[in-house]
């Protein structure tokens, strides 16, 4: 192998395990400053954003019907 092959891949390497280190910091920064405190915040609300507490009385299910209008043929056969 020629010394500027093994230049080339020693280098590589070195790069690789820089590209590991920041990669690490960085998704550990967006959880630390973005999910974590976010995480928190709907918490101390006490936010449901499933709607997953109890259901009304007598309610089988959680379904909620689609604000899209009709279920005919027309209106499937108009989609793009």
């Amino acid at each position: 192998m020629s010394l500027l092959r093994r230049l080339a891949a020693g280098w590589m390497r070195i790069v690789a395990r820089f590209g590991e280190v920041q990669t690490l910091v960085l998704l550990t920064l967006f959880y630390a400053l973005l999910i974590g405190p976010a995480s928190m915040i709907s918490s101390a609300a006490r936010k449901d954003m499933l709607h997953k507490r109890a259901l009304p009385e007598g309610e089988p299910s959680a379904w909620d019907e689609p604000d899209s209008g009709g279920h005919d043929l027309e209106r499937a056969k108009l989609q793009s």
